[in-house]
C-alpha cells in the first residue's frame, strides 16, 4: 500500500485518540495484547529535558494510587534510569514506586494523582545542551524515593501480583509516544517478545530465516527480530519501480540456529513477457562493491548465532526497459548453510525517473553511489598540463625530472629553480660496506597525459632491489623499492639520500620540526603521528612523505595508522638532515634488520615538487571571504565575493549531509539570490563524521564498520536509542527547536568516498554551490583528485579551501601538502598563536607561498599587521577585533589585484629593512608600490628602508612615503624615503611609495608623526 494512503488512514485513528498524529500502530491480526497498543507523535515536540519516549495514559479520576502497565519492549537497562510522571500542566505525580522494572515491561504504582484525563510517563530523561560540540552527559539518574508512609498505607512491595491488587485503580495505556518521527522506535525498533521468537522457530525450520523488506522500513536492529516480522519469513518481495530509476530493497537475514560464515547473494535475471532486466544490474552493498579508488572487492560477511543481518540489494532499471512485471529471484546462502531463494516480483510503471530516484531520499536510491567511479581517471585536470617526456627527463606544469638509471631522480627543476644537489639514492648497506648495485636499463613502462610510470632494477652483492614509479600531472611522485636477498644477510641499514641545494634547501618542516629554517643539524626518531617533511624555498623545493603503512591520508584525531612498517623497523629508523656550506642532505634512515632469502622488503615513498602551481595574488586579493551565512550589504560593499555556508544553520544543518529536502530547497534560492549579485556560494561538506540524519544511516550500519567507524558508543540519548553499541559519537549541534545533529565517526577509507564524490556532483549542479570549505578531512590526495576532476566536469570555475587546527593535524601544511595541487585557498589558523611565531615560521606554516597557495588567518583574527606582510587578512565576521574592511578598502584604494607582490624572502624584493627583525612585501604596481612593513622586534624600532627604485620603476629625486589612514591599522603619516620609519612590536605600516609630479617638491615631514602609534608610550 501507498506509504501516503497508509498515513492518512492511520490518522483518522489518531486524531479520535486526542494525541497526536500517528506513525504507524502496532495492529496485529492474532496476538498478545500489548501488540496492538499504538506508536504515535504528537502534533507538537515536548520539552526536550524529559526525553524522546514517553507513554501516553488515561486515568479515570483522582486517586492516591494508581497502578500503571507498561509494556515498552525497551532494548536497554531501563533500571537506572528516571521516570517522571505528569500531566499536561506539568503537574508531576511525587510517588512512583517501581513494582517490577525490565526491559520487557515496567509495573508501576503512582501517586498521589490529583485528577483524572491524560498522563504521561517519562521513562529516558535526560540533561539538555543547547550549545554544540560534544555531548557528554548520561541520562537522569533514577527519581527519588517514594513516600514511606505512602508506600506502608498502600502495601506495596517490589515483585507483588500488580493484578491482584483490585483495591488500587488501574490507568489504561493509550499509546507509546516518540517526541518526533525521527526519535521514534516504530516500526523496525520494537521487538518481538522471546515467546514470539521462539513460536516462529517453532513454526520454520532451517538454521536461518529470510525476512524480505521495504526500503521505506530499513532493517535497524542486528540482535532482535522486529514485530513487524511476527508473521513470519517470506521467500517472496513485490515491489513497483519507475522506468530509470534504481530500486533498493533489502532482504534481513536472521541466523536463527547457527552462525553463517561467508554469506554468498547471487540474482538471476528478472523477466518479464517480452524483456529481461540482466543479472549483472542486480547488486549487493554487503558482499561487495568497488572501493574508493576503483577496485573491484568482496567482503567476508558472517553473521552471529541469534542475530540478524541485513542486505540491502539494488536493481537499476534502466530508462527504456519496457513496462510489465519482471520476476527473478536472489539466492542467499553461507558457506555453511545451503542457499535459499527469494523470488523478486518487480512491477516497472511507465513513468521515467529523470534522476534515477535522487530527489526522494526515502527511496535510497543514492546507495549505488557506493559503487561509484566518478572522476577517476587519468586525464591532466586545469590548471595542469600533460606530462612531456623527452628522453629521461619528464616534465609538467612548471617542474621537471630527470630519471636516474637507478628509478630515482638526478635532477628535479621547479620553475625554473633547481632543488637537487645530486641524484638521489637510496642506500644499501651491508657488513659496513655500501653495497654496489649493477643498473639494469630504464624501462618507461607507461605514458600517458595524466602518468608516466618507470622501472628499474639494479643487482649485486647478493641483492637485486627494483624500483617502480609514476610521476603524475600534478608533480606528484610515487616510488616502491623492493629489496631482495638472494641468502640470509644482515642490513646494517636500508636509507634514502635526498641532497638539496643549499640555496633551494632554506625553510624545513616536518618530522619534529615546526615550519622555519633548516637547522645546522636535525634527529628525529620515529615518535608521534608525523611521516612526512618538506625543505625547499619559496621558488623550489620537496615534500617527502614516508608510506607503507595502511592508511595515507592526513594523521588526523585518532586515524593515526601505525608508523610506515619498513623505515620504522621497529623503532631503528629515523631521520637527519645535516647542513653544509654547499648542499643540505636528508637521510631518512631504516636501521639494522635481518633480510631471507627471497623474503622482499619494500620501501614507499612519496615526492611532491612545490611549488605545485603558480602563485595567483589577483585571486587572493579578489576573492575575499564571508565565513559564516549571509553577508550585509556592507559585506558585499567592502568586497566579499565569496560565501562559506558552514554547518549548523537552516541552509546547511546537519554536518556532511546538505541533502535534507527542505533544507537543500532554501540553499538553491540563497545560492541564486547571490550568484544574481556576482557572488559564489561555498558549502562546508568534508568528511571525518557523518549526521545521524543521513538517510542511508541504517543502510551504512549494516556494512559493519566499513563506513562508520567502531567505538565505545554514548554521546547523545539518540545514539544510545538507536545505535546503541559500536560506534563512536562526535559532533553535537543542538537546534533552538531541539533539533540535534549528533554525528558519528566514519571509519576513513570507504566506499563513502565514492558516495561523497557523486554527491558534490549533485550539490554543484542542484544546490548552487560554486564549491567546498574542507574543514580537516580524512581522505588523501587521490580522493581530492577525483573531487577536482568532478568539479571541472560540472562547473569548472569552483573553488576549495582547506582549514585546518594544528592540534588537530600536528602540523597541517605538513599533513596536508598533498592536497595542495588540488587547494584554492588555506585557511590555517585555528590555535596558531600569530604573535609568538617567527616570519619564517609565518612563510612555512601559514601562508602556503611556498606551496603555491595563499591563504588567510583565523585564530583571534590573526595579526594584521604582520598578515599583510604575506597578503593575508581575517575573514568576515569571524572576529570584530579584526574586521579586514578597512585594509580591504586600502587594496580597493590601490588597486592590489593588479600589483605584482614581492615579499622579503625573494632576493629580487625591491624594498628592504635594515634590520632582520623588520620584514617588508612590496605591492608594485606601474608608478606607484604599496609596503607592507610588520615588525617582529621586541622592542619599538625605528627602520630605514632601502628601495631599487629601477624595479619599482619610479624617480628616487620625487618619491615619498605615504601611510594613509586605516581605521583600527594606523593613522596618516609621510616620510622622506631615507627617514627612519616607528615601527612598534609585532605592528607595522600600510605605506605607499609615491612620487611628486614633476616641477613639484615633495613636502618633507619634520619628525615621526605617530598619532595612533602609541610611540612615546603616553
Amino acid at each position: 500500500m501507498d506509504g501516503n494512503r497508509l498515513k492518512g488512514a492511520r490518522g483518522l485513528a489518531v486524531a479520535a485518540l486526542g494525541i497526536g498524529v500517528l506513525v504507524m500502530p502496532v495492529r496485529a491480526e492474532t496476538g498478545s495484547a500489548e501488540d496492538s497498543v499504538p506508536y504515535t507523535v504528537p502534533e507538537s515536540p515536548w520539552p526536550e529535558q524529559y526525553g524522546l519516549h514517553r507513554a501516553v495514559v488515561e486515568v479515570k479520576a483522582a486517586g492516591d494510587a494508581v497502578k500503571v502497565r507498561l509494556p515498552w519492549r525497551r532494548r536497554d537497562e531501563p533500571a537506572g534510569k528516571r521516570l517522571i510522571v505528569m500531566d499536561a500542566h506539568g503537574r508531576q505525580v511525587r510517588n512512583v514506586f517501581r513494582v517490577a522494572l525490565n526491559r520487557w515491561r515496567a509495573d508501576l504504582v503512582v501517586g498521589p494523582v490529583p485528577a483524572g484525563g491524560r498522563w504521561f510517563v517519562y521513562y529516558l530523561p535526560f540533561p539538555v545542551k543547547t550549545s554544540w560540540g560534544g555531548y557528554g552527559h548520561n541520562y537522569l539518574p533514577p527519581e527519588a524515593a517514594p513516600d514511606g508512609a505512602w508506600v506502608r498505607k498502600h502495601r506495596l512491595a517490589a515483585g507483588m501480583d500488580l493484578d491482584a491488587r483490585k483495591d488500587i485503580p488501574a490507568a489504561r495505556l493509550v499509546a507509546f509516544q516518540a517526541r518526533t518521527a525521527f526519535d521514534s522506535f516504530w516500526p523496525m525498533e520494537v521487538p518481538m517478545t522471546d515467546a514470539q521468537v521462539q513460536a516462529l522457530l517453532g513454526k520454520h525450520a532451517g538454521p536461518y530465516l529470510l525476512f524480505p523488506e521495504d526500503r521505506r522500513h530499513p532493517i535497524r536492529m542486528p540482535e532482535a527480530l522486529p514485530a513487524r516480522w511476527r508473521k513470519g519469513p517470506s521467500d517472496h518481495f513485490t515491489g513497483e519501480a519507475l522506468r530509470n530509476e534504481y530500486y533498493a530493497f533489502q532482504v534481513g537475514v536472521f541466523a536463527a540456529r547457527q552462525e553463517l560464515k561467508a554469506v554468498t547473494v547471487t540474482f538471476s535475471d528478472l523477466s518479464s513477457e517480452d524483456a529481461v532486466l540482466p543479472a549483472s544490474r542486480l547488486t549487493c552493498f554487503n558482499t561487495g562493491g568497488i572501493d574508493c579508488y576503483g577496485r573491484p572487492f568482496k567482503k567476508d560477511l558472517s553473521v552471529p548465532k541469534g542475530k540478524v543481518q541485513a542486505l540491502w540489494m539494488g536493481v537499476d532499471v534502466p530508462p527504456d526497459v519496457r513496462p510489465g512485471r519482471y520476476r527473478g529471484t536472489v539466492r542467499i546462502g553461507a558457506e555453511n548453510a545451503k542457499p535459499s531463494a527469494v523470488t523478486v516480483a518487480l512491477t516497472v510503471n511507465n513513468q521515467v525517473l529523470d534522476d534515477r530516484g535522487d530527489s526522494d531520499l526515502w527511496r535510497h536510491a543514492r546507495l549505488r553511489w557506493l559503487n561509484s567511479t566518478r572522476g577517476t581517471g587519468d586525464s591532466p585536470i586545469p590548471p595542469y598540463t600533460p606530462l612531456k617526456r623527452t628522453g629521461r627527463a619528464v616534465t609538467c606544469l612548471g617542474r621537471s625530472v630527470t630519471v636516474a638509471p637507478t628509478g630515482l631522480p638526478e635532477r628535479i627543476r621547479s620553475f625554473g629553480g633547481e632543488v637537487l644537489a645530486g641524484p638521489m639514492q637510496l642506500a644499501v648497506e651491508t657488513a659496513g660496506a655500501r653495497a654496489r648495485l649493477r643498473q639494469g636499463p630504464l624501462r618507461f613502462v607507461h605514458e600517458s597525459a595524466g602518468s608516466v610510470h618507470w622501472e628499474a632494477r639494479g643487482r649485486g652483492d647478493g641483492l637485486r632491489l627494483a624500483c617502480r614509479a609514476a610521476m603524475e600531472f600534478d608533480g606528484h611522485l610515487l616510488f616502491r623499492a623492493t629489496l631482495t636477498a638472494g641468502a640470509d644477510v644482515r642490513v646494517k641499514d636500508v636509507r634514502l639520500e635526498i641532497p638539496f641545494r643549499v640555496d633551494a634547501a632554506e625553510y624545513m618542516m616536518g618530522m619534529g620540526r615546526g615550519g622555519g629554517y633548516v637547522p645546522q643539524r636535525h634527529d628525529w626518531k620515529w615518535k608521534g603521528p608525523q611521516d612526512s617533511f618538506w625543505i625547499g624555498s619559496a621558488d623550489a623545493g620537496l615534500h617527502c612523505e614516508l608510506r607503507g603503512s595502511t592508511y595515507h591520508g592526513p594523521l588526523l584525531n585518532r586515524i593515526r595508522p601505525p608508523h610506515p612498517p619498513a623505515w620504522h623497523n621497529g623503532g631503528r629508523g629515523g631521520l637527519r638532515v645535516r647542513k653544509t656550506a654547499d648542499r643540505v642532505t636528508a637521510c631518512v634512515y631504516s636501521g639494522e634488520r635481518s633480510l631471507e632469502a627471497g623474503q622482499p622488503a619494500e620501501f614507499e615513498f612519496a615526492l611532491l615538487i612545490t611549488p605545485v602551481k603558480p602563485l595567483d595574488t589577483a585571486a587572493q586579493f579578489r576573492n575575499r571571504y564571508f565565513h559564516h551565512v549571509e553577508p550585509t550589504e556592507e559585506h558585499v560593499k567592502a568586497g566579499v565575493r565569496i560565501i562559506n555556508v558552514h554547518h549548523g544553520n537552516e541552509l546547511n544543518p546537519y554536518i556532511n549531509y546538505p541533502f535534507v529536502p527542505e533544507a537543500g530547497k532554501r540553499l538553491k534560492a540563497f545560492a541564486d539570490k547571490w550568484h544574481r549579485r556576482g557572488l559564489k556560494v561555498k558549502i562546508y561538506y568534508t568528511l571525518r563524521e557523518l549526521t545521524n540524519h543521513i538517510q542511508e544511516i541504517w543502510a551504512l550500519r549494516s556494512l559493519g564498520t566499513e563506513v562508520l567507524a567502531a567505538g565505545g558508543g554514548g554521546g547523545y540519548p539518540w545514539l544510545r536509542e538507536h545505535f546503541r553499541t559500536n560506534y563512536w559519537p562526535r559532533w553535537y549541534h543542538h537546534f533552538p527547536d531541539g533539533r540535534v545533529c549528533a554525528a558519528v565517526a566514519n571509519s576513513g577509507e570507504s566506499r563513502w568516498y565514492n558516495y561523497y564524490v557523486e554527491s558534490l556532483a549533485r550539490a554543484l549542479n542542484n544546490l548552487g554551490v560554486d564549491g567546498l570549505y574542507l574543514d580537516d578531512v580524512t581522505y588523501d590526495r587521490r580522493i581530492l583528485k577525483r573531487m577536482r576532476r568532478v568539479m571541472a566536469e560540472v562547473k569548472p570555475d569552483c573553488i576549495i579551501d582547506l582549514h585546518s587546527n594544528t592540534g588537530f593535524s600536528i602540523g597541517p601544511a605538513t599533513q596536508y601538502a598533498e592536497f595542495f595541487p588540488y587547494v584554492d585557498k588555506l585557511w590555517f589558523g585555528e590555535s596558531f598563536q600569530y604573535d609568538r611565531m617567527s616570519p619564517d615560521q609565518w612563510l612555512v606554516e601559514v601562508s602556503g607561498i611556498p606551496f603555491g597557495l595563499m591563504g588567510d588567518m583565523l585564530q583571534g583574527g590573526g595579526n594584521r599587521w604582520l598578515g599583510m606582510v604575506y597578503g593575508m587578512t581575517a575573514r568576515m565576521p569571524w572576529t570584530v577585533a579584526a574586521d579586514p574592511r578597512p585594509v580591504w578598502k586600502v587594496w580597493d584604494d590601490f588597486g592590489i589585484e593588479k600589483a605584482r607582490m614581492i615579499g622579503y624572502w625573494r632576493k629580487n624584493c625591491p624594498v628592504k629593512a635594515d634590520r632582520g627583525d623588520v620584514k617588508v612585501t612590496a605591492y608594485v604596481r606601474k608608478g606607484r608600490t604599496l609596503l607592507a612593513v610588520g615588525s617582529w622586534a621586541k622592542q619599538k624600532v625605528g627602520v630605514r628602508l632601502t628601495f631599487d627604485w629601477r624595479a619599482l620603476g619610479l624617480d628616487p629625486a620625487r618619491a615619498f612615503l605615504h601611510a594613509p589612514p586605516v581605521d583600527g591599522f594606523q593613522s596618516e603619516a609621510r616620510w622622506q624615503p631615507a627617514e627612519a620609519i616607528p615601527v612598534l612590536p609585532l605592528k607595522g605600516w600600510l605605506i605607499y611609495v609615491d612620487q611628486a609630479p614633476r616641477r613639484a617638491r615633495a613636502r618633507r615631514k619634520d619628525g615621526w608623526r605617530l598619532a595612533g602609534q602609541n610611540w612615546s608610550g603616553s
